[in-house]
């Protein structure tokens, strides 16, 4: 139940209307537009959202429905039915065209079956009678022209028409060529005068032909006749043409007579078309205004995401401009919300985004809002928008208001959605205020939920100090004097009308005089709003330094921590490694010993004999130690780059430069990264480097000097696009590569969506974006790694 019920027109449901119909393709669809509908049945609305998302889906990521024709057979089908009534060759035309968009929809679905149940359900138990197609197509063709042998008599009065005129045509012809021969005829050729075939004589002629005279000359110099032989023959053929016409009349009432009893099936194709007609347009309209399907509850409750209202967004959007995005939640704990702020500061606009969005919901009609939006379902909606003064009636602008508020007080229950603009405004604020706070109370007791803007400042306090009730504000620069048009729960809002005033250019005079004449406390409550606005705004500006700071912070200890890895990484190779030669130089060396020991006795410590020993024992020594002493590091004028293929001074360990940073080198070994220090690594040219090294780096993660962040997958098929562009990715997250350039062209879109939606999954991207417009646009992607 809509009060009053031209609610639909101040909210702006009708101009919703009005941009659907432009989307419909036929007048029945146009017309199924005009009679939507507020419903409050939560299975039909669901059903009805369902549809208009799903068709929505087939826009944006399937084929084209094959959608050509929209013919009102409706009204064919009820001129059929009429006994001794026929169709006509066109009307015959609409019919089959209108079959075949109608068969060709239900094979589209037919293919695609359980992908789209709300739209399958449109044509679920309608039979297909593809008979009906066949039994026109025997009579009417392609261009909706009846064939020539549709019938045999047909064929012969065709046949015999087209002999009767080749065989007058070859008669004048003749009688022409005597003619001119005889210098009878004026200057020209044959012409045509009153449908027949003439020949133009000269005047003082035309008693030397016989004929029937059609016309003459402006001069009257020249008759134009038709001899006598032809006139014969062309009556012969207009007979002909009266009975090809009655033969046709005959053909098409048998084949209407045929068409009859399929009549009902002809009714439910028309409702199948219309109904895709209007879903279609409905698809339409939400893709203009970036709709989305919200959660549909069965409840009384509101809660609204990132909503624009429709008609705002349009125009703004045709201006280059940005709606300022709404958030707003109606439950059970805020059951009312209570909206002040300044003039032309968006209280209205809050309100009404509200209303037509939940109007929108409930006619079945996706909404600008995100999909995690909750909407309900409410039995009735009461709106008291704008001035009603009505001279018929008698009743002034507060008289009007008053007329509502009894309606809604006697009326309104918990599944009521309530809007009031400006509540009280109309009448003395003295009285006006305490009436106006008596009928919010009242309301508040009946449990409604709703949207309330208001100036007065008892209502203000009553919303702070009554349960259930809420206040909100829309915020305001008091700096720069412009509002923000952002909706703020949790505190009231200031008019700031003595600071507007101030910024209008009011005399100051004028101004004081009027701080002087308002009250002391109404001073002190517009002044404590001011106040907590200015620290409200410098709390929450402080606030986005904190949260940007804080990502800072983040940023540099998920840094420090991937650092630590690496080094811990780095750690445990070189300590495995040193220790295994450590082992084998000590094992070499106690060999050694052993051995020096065993020669010194056997010589029975003879002096010369362990000289020699000894010596040969240091020279070992000496041996092992260079191997363990770092080599010379990467000349200090021999600059690294990535690609590079280094040494770690301290062990045998090969990889290569994968980035530089600063004084550190990121290296890839095999399948691991590991940092170090640029004074100890050593540049190698890559013959030094094992052929079996450089094999797997190039089967593995290749060279990151050869390696192209950018891919083309035009014309692949999803599944093979999506598998290059996972190679491509993993290879580039091994070598740290900060971007990825995706080519897929611009097409339907197809592609690009399934291709985003897929790196979406993929916690390493950080962030994706178009191509700048004037190279490739949304036909490229940019891939931001992490």
């Amino acid at each position: 139940m809509l009060i009053p019920s031209n609610s639909v027109e101040k909210l702006g449901f009708t101009e919703i209307k009005e941009l659907i119909k432009a989307h419909c393709l036929s007048v029945m669809g146009q017309q199924m537009v005009d009679k939507i509908q507020v419903m409050n049945n939560y299975d039909q609305v669901l059903k009805f959202l369902h549809q208009a998302n799903e068709f929505k889906n087939i826009l944006e990521n399937d084929e084209a429905l094959p959608i050509h024709h929209f013919f009102d057979i409706k009204s064919l089908a009820n001129k059929a039915k009429i006994e001794g009534a026929f169709l006509s060759e066109e009307e015959f035309f609409q019919v089959q065209a209108s079959l075949s968009t109608v068969f060709a929809v239900i094979d589209y679905f037919n293919e695609r079956e359980g992908q789209y149940p709300n739209l399958e359900a449109l044509f679920e138990h309608l039979p297909i009678e593809k008979s009906i197609l066949k039994k026109i197509g025997v009579i009417i063709d392609q261009k909706g022209k009846i064939r020539p042998n549709a019938s045999r008599e047909l064929a012969d009065i065709t046949a015999g028409i087209a002999k009767a005129e080749h065989e007058a045509r070859r008669k004048i012809d003749q009688i022409f060529k005597n003619a001119s021969a005889n210098g009878w005829t004026a200057d020209g050729s044959l012409t045509v005068r009153d449908g027949r075939l003439c020949i133009p004589l000269l005047a003082e002629n035309k008693r030397k032909l016989k004929g029937f005279i059609h016309d003459e000359s402006a001069s009257g110099q020249t008759v134009y006749i038709e001899p006598e032989e032809v006139f014969s023959l062309n009556n012969s053929i207009r007979d002909l043409e009266f009975e090809r016409r009655r033969e046709i009349v005959r053909i098409l009432t048998g084949l209407t007579d045929e068409l009859r009893p399929y009549v009902p099936l002809l009714l439910s194709y028309h409702g199948l078309l219309t109904k895709i007609d209007f879903v279609r347009a409905k698809a339409l309209f939400a893709i203009d205004i970036e709709a989305e399907m919200p959660v549909l509850v069965n409840d009384a409750k509101i809660t609204l995401q990132n909503a624009r209202h429709p008609l705002l967004y349009l125009s703004f959007k045709a201006e280059k401009k940005t709606v300022v995005p709404l958030n707003i939640s109606i439950d059970e704990d805020a059951r009312i919300v209570v909206v002040s702020g300044p003039n032309a500061g968006g209280k209205s606009v809050c309100m009404k985004t509200v209303g037509l969005l939940q109007m929108m919901t409930q006619a079945g009609l996706l909404i600008p809002a995100s999909e995690v939006s909750t909407i309900g379902v409410f039995k009735q909606m009461f709106v008291d928008i704008g001035d009603d003064q009505s001279i018929d009636s008698d009743l002034s602008t507060y008289s009007a208001h008053l007329s509502k508020m009894k309606n809604f007080v006697e009326m309104a229950n918990g599944k009521t959605l309530v809007l009031i603009d400006e509540f009280g405004t109309g009448t003395d604020p003295q009285f006006g205020g305490p009436i106006a706070e008596a009928v919010l109370e009242t309301l508040n007791q009946k449990h409604i939920r709703g949207v309330i803007t208001t100036h007065y400042s008892n209502l203000k306090l009553f919303a702070s100090n009554t349960p259930g009730i809420e206040n909100a504000s829309m915020l305001f620069d008091n700096v720069e004097m412009r509002p923000l048009y952002m909706l703020e729960v949790g505190k009231p809002g200031s008019s700031y009308a003595f600071e507007i005033a101030q910024k209008i250019g009011l005399p100051k005079q004028v101004l004081d005089l009027a701080k002087n004449k308002i009250g002391v406390n109404q001073k002190k409550v517009d002044t404590l709003l001011v106040d907590l606005e200015r620290e409200k705004k410098e709390i929450y500006d402080t606030k986005l330094k904190l949260d940007r700071q804080q990502r800072q912070v983040d940023n540099l200890l998920s840094e420090n921590e991937k650092l630590k890895s690496y080094l811990e990484e780095n750690k445990k190779i070189l300590i495995r490694e040193a220790k295994q030669e450590a082992n084998t130089i000590i094992l070499n060396a106690n060999k050694l010993v052993e051995n020096t020991i065993a020669g010194i006795k056997n010589s029975n410590a003879d002096k010369e004999k362990t000289r020699m020993l000894r010596e040969n024992l240091n020279r070992e020594l000496e041996k092992n130690t260079i191997k363990t002493e770092p080599t010379k590091a990467a000349k200090a004028n021999e600059e690294l780059k990535p690609g590079d293929w280094v040494k770690l001074t301290d062990s045998e360990t090969t990889g290569q430069v994968m980035e530089i940073a600063k004084d550190n080198v990121i290296i890839a070994i095999g399948n691991l990264r590991t940092v170090a220090r640029k004074n100890r690594v050593q540049k190698v040219s890559k013959k030094e480097v094992p052929k079996e090294i450089r094999r797997s780096f190039s089967a593995g993660t290749g060279d990151v000097a050869n390696f192209s962040p950018e891919i083309d997958v035009r014309g692949k098929r999803g599944e093979e696009a999506l598998y290059e562009i996972e190679k491509l990715l993993d290879r580039a997250l091994m070598m740290g590569i900060g971007s990825l350039k995706i080519l897929h062209g611009k097409g339907d879109g197809i592609l690009r969506k399934l291709i985003r939606d897929y790196l979406k999954k993929y916690d390493a991207v950080s962030r994706i974006e178009d191509e700048h417009a004037d190279r490739g646009g949304d036909g490229i992607t940019y891939v931001y790694l992490k």
